[in-house]
């Protein structure tokens, strides 16, 4: 207890300022941290659900490029690509 006495009285006050740029900045930090994560999780959740997916589902085994009889590649879309995930 003494010890917490001895700090309290031995400290100063000290007079800081910041700036709103500086604010700003930490605020767009902030944000940018938040989305990076959002982000994150978000592509890692869809390959995780995909890998149980298909383990638990074997005749349901698509190629994302299916080759054609003379060897050349089928146009896969965007569309084909969510039609896998229903």
């Amino acid at each position: 207890m003494s010890s917490m006495t001895l700090f309290i009285n031995l400290t100063k006050p000290v007079l800081t300022y910041i700036d709103p740029a500086t604010t700003s900045y930490l605020i767009q930090i902030v944000v940018g941290v938040i989305i990076a994560v959002g982000t994150f999780i978000g592509v890692y959740r869809n390959k995780i659900k995909r890998f149980f997916k298909k383990k638990s589902d074997p005749a349901n085994d698509t190629q994302d490029i299916k080759l054609k009889n003379d060897n050349e590649k089928e146009v896969v879309t965007a569309a084909d690509l969510l039609e896998d995930d229903k």
